[in-house]
């Protein structure tokens, strides 16, 4: 834990008392740690019944979906065919109606194994007009929080870094700041001041995902990504002033538990606020295959080790995603907590 090495000792050896190891725990729960993936695409097997989801529809969703249109949005949602559409689009159960807008087009410059956005060497150039544009728009819809994010744009002297921090500069001043901010961006190679001119922005949220456990890097992410330059980004984020910093884990590519437990004590370490886990879903027979699915139950066996690391938020679930209910209540209401701390301060 991140200022505290004897606490994060003290949990490092509870852990091993009570768990030597986390396949250990799970297991001995109802249900197991996973369920085999089918060996082959040919092959013909029911998904488990935790990772069924509902048709999207309702009201909100509906609304949403023509919204978009009209303002000619990109959204990850949409293009990364997330299976929580319809619970973050539809609201509801006190929670906020929230999508997650894409900038810097829709093609990306790299080419990740688990990811179904399109990839080009060259993609065209983006919009100049885009991050005032998508700001009004976003201004105009009357959200209390928004997730912005991009595809990797390596072709780009500064790799689309001004860019992002234009729409979110942009989102604030439309909204005399009253709109949430939390941009999942790319790791810009690692360049220091590409981060630092995003983590100081203005933004709510810097969010980074680290995808798998540092094993499995290679095998799940293009080559110019990695572990240490992903937990880099994270720490410089934070150091420049970040208010929270947040990563995800996809789980079912073939990891162990043992690592995932690792990734998420170094995560910590290095100051992350907030993680989420969810299960990986192979978008076509041209992506990665799915290794295994983790069962719910497993899921909260490492929602528990988050929290008892010290995560301000944690969400850990078959189908949770990276921006997974990002405007619910809780992280809300723990931004605007943060926000009044100074104030609470200097009062004192």
């Amino acid at each position: 834990l991140a200022g505290a090495p004897g606490a994060l000792g003290r949990l490092r050896e509870r852990l091993a008392e009570e768990a030597p190891d986390l396949g250990d725990f799970v297991a001995r729960r109802e249900g197991g740690y996973s369920v085999p993936a089918p060996a082959s695409a040919k092959e013909k097997t029911r998904k488990p019944d935790w990772m069924k989801r509902a048709v999207p529809g309702g009201e909100k969703y509906t609304e949403i979906k023509a919204k978009l249109r009209e303002l000619k949005l990109h959204t990850v949602c949409e293009e990364a065919r997330c299976p929580n559409i319809g619970e973050c689009w539809g609201g509801g159960d006190g929670r906020t109606a929230t999508a997650t807008i894409m900038v810097l087009g829709d093609t990306c410059t790299r080419g990740c194994r688990f990811c179904a956005v399109k990839t080009s060497r060259a993609p065209p150039p983006p919009d100049p007009d885009e991050p005032e544009n998508v700001a009004k728009a976003v201004a105009a819809w009357g959200l209390d929080y928004v997730v912005i994010t991009s595809v990797d744009r390596d072709d780009l002297p500064d790799q689309g870094s001004e860019h992002i921090a234009q729409t979110v500069e942009n989102m604030k001043r439309f909204t005399d700041g009253k709109l949430l901010v939390e941009a999942l961006v790319p790791d810009f190679q690692g360049n220091r001041a590409m981060v630092e001119r995003v983590a100081t922005s203005g933004l709510d949220v810097f969010a980074h995902n680290v995808e798998t456990v540092e094993a499995l890097q290679g095998f799940v992410r293009d080559r110019r990504a990695g572990w240490k330059q992903s937990l880099d980004v994270l720490s410089m984020a934070k150091a420049a002033g970040a208010r929270v910093t947040k990563t995800s884990l996809m789980l079912g590519v073939g990891e162990t538990p043992d690592q995932v437990v690792a990734a998420l004590t170094e995560l910590r370490e290095a100051g992350v606020d907030v993680v989420t886990l969810g299960q990986y879903m192979r978008p076509s027979k041209k992506h990665m295959a799915v290794a295994e699915f983790v069962t719910p139950e497993a899921f909260a066996g490492y929602k528990k080790v988050a929290d008892d690391l010290g995560f301000l938020y944690s969400a850990s679930g078959p189908m949770v995603r990276s921006s997974y209910r990002a405007g619910e209540y809780f992280l809300t209401n723990l931004l605007k907590t943060k926000e009044g701390e100074p104030a609470a301060q200097e009062a004192a």
